[in-house]
């Protein structure tokens, strides 16, 4: 317990003397903490938008017949060949009618006349709500145009590309946002850790000759890197809630009501911050090793 509370002593004072620089890199790891995590929030809640998907994520094949129960099961089969789905509806004539008629509503009566049977008969293929499915579902599509019978086959395409071009350029932020904070942090760490050594170094040498052994003057810059990564990582999620509030009330309405728009869980904020506090000590672990040589 006394090396515990002299080793934070120590750690104090050496925050004190370089408080400059330490508000610095507390500002650097913050910064680069909102920004990954700011694109992983984004990235998070669009995977809730893509598992909330109903009806709008849906392939429909309209065939040139209805057709009939060993017909239903070779489509069957040979759709989930392709891939798993949630889903595979048969849709007849009268049922697209029927649909067809609810959908107009009051203005149902522009129907008299028509015969039930002059929409063609489908097939309603619900794919799995996932990104991967998004990213599959134009090949889908393109199989299911070469099934027998087969007249056209509609899905939300333009929507679908769009969204799923959106989520590959988040992916590649959130790849490029991780590997700033992996450079800032163990870089501003490393360089602030050797700005205290520099500063210490007589004292250092002082106690290696009185008998210092290599943890007793390597642990106070350790929980230095550790208090660093802390504080820089909880301050950079402060922020990012804020910013997330802020934000949901500037846009509040019926938007975000309907999508699951929900802030980061604890175990993952924990995971970031664990994450960047870890790279702190790395940083900081480099520093004593090079510059000590200890």
């Amino acid at each position: 317990m006394r090396f515990l509370a002299v080793t934070f002593g120590h750690t104090m004072r050496n925050m004190l003397l370089t408080w400059k620089s330490q508000c610095m890199t507390l500002f650097t790891v913050s910064l680069s903490v909102l920004i990954f995590s700011f694109f992983y929030l984004v990235y998070a809640n669009a995977l809730q938008v893509s598992a909330s998907l109903d009806d709008d994520l849906r392939l429909i094949v309209y065939l040139d017949e209805a057709p009939s129960p060993p017909m239903q099961a070779q489509y069957r089969s040979k759709i989930l060949k392709f891939d798993q789905v949630e889903k595979i509806e048969f849709i007849s004539s009268q049922d697209a009618y029927q649909r067809f008629e609810q959908a107009l509503g009051t203005n149902a009566d522009v129907l008299t006349g028509v015969p039930e049977d002059f929409l063609p008969p489908s097939i309603e293929v619900y794919p799995i709500r996932s990104l991967d499915s998004l990213s599959r579902i134009k090949r889908f599509s393109d199989y299911l145009q070469t099934l027998p019978g087969v007249l056209k086959v509609q899905y939300g395409k333009q929507w679908i590309d769009r969204f799923h071009s959106f989520i590959q350029l988040i992916r590649v932020v959130i790849i490029l946002s991780g590997a700033l904070l992996v450079m800032t942090t163990t870089f501003m760490v490393a360089h602030t850790i050797r700005l205290t050594l520099v500063s210490r170094q007589q004292e250092l040498e002082l106690l290696r000759l009185v008998g210092a052994t290599n943890n007793y003057i390597r642990t106070p810059f350790l929980f230095e890197g550790a208090l660093q990564g802390f504080i820089g990582a909880a301050s950079g999620m402060g922020a990012l809630l804020l910013l997330y509030n802020w934000i949901k009330l500037q846009f509040a309405g019926p938007a975000t009501t309907t999508l699951p728009f929900t802030f980061l869980s604890w175990p993952v904020i924990g995971l970031l911050i664990g994450l960047a506090t870890l790279l702190c000590i790395l940083g900081s672990f480099s520093a004593i090793r090079r510059f000590t040589r200890l």
